[in-house]
């Protein structure tokens, strides 16, 4: 598999708490943040070669890893034709405009593959946001 970029994602129980933590007191930097409604839900740090992702929404684990690969259909296809990986939800577009598909390690880890469409807002804007 070809993973292009990832990330460990953490579903905290205190997202204001987590996100205060890992950026004032352990300071990490900020990738980028996201949300609705000017309500910040996710943040996105720097980690080195990868990112390190805290979210509000709460998940079914509470890590995650989140796997980019160019051809979401092509992955589907070969680890679905193992038998040896639990596919937990078939590859669809998300309403955020991501390609995504969930499956699960031999230990229940849940892992998230994601393709980013040519179009997708995620590869034309970058914002790097610091606290000073």
């Amino acid at each position: 598999m070809e993973v292009l970029s990832s990330r460990v994602l953490l579903s905290p129980a205190d997202f204001a708490r987590s996100r205060r933590w890992y950026t004032e007191i352990l300071g990490l930097r900020v990738y980028r943040e996201f949300g609705a409604g000017g309500e910040v839900t996710g943040v996105v740090f720097f980690l080195g070669g990868g990112y390190l992702e805290l979210s509000s929404a709460g998940g079914p684990a509470p890590v995650t890893l989140w796997l980019q690969v160019p051809d979401l259909a092509a992955e589907h296809e070969r680890l679905a034709a193992t038998n040896e990986v639990k596919v937990v939800t078939e590859p669809a577009t998300m309403p955020w405009g991501l390609r995504e598909m969930w499956i699960e390690d031999p230990d229940g880890v849940r892992i998230v593959l994601i393709e980013v469409p040519e179009d997708h807002p995620i590869r034309t804007r970058l914002e790097v946001v610091t606290s000073d």
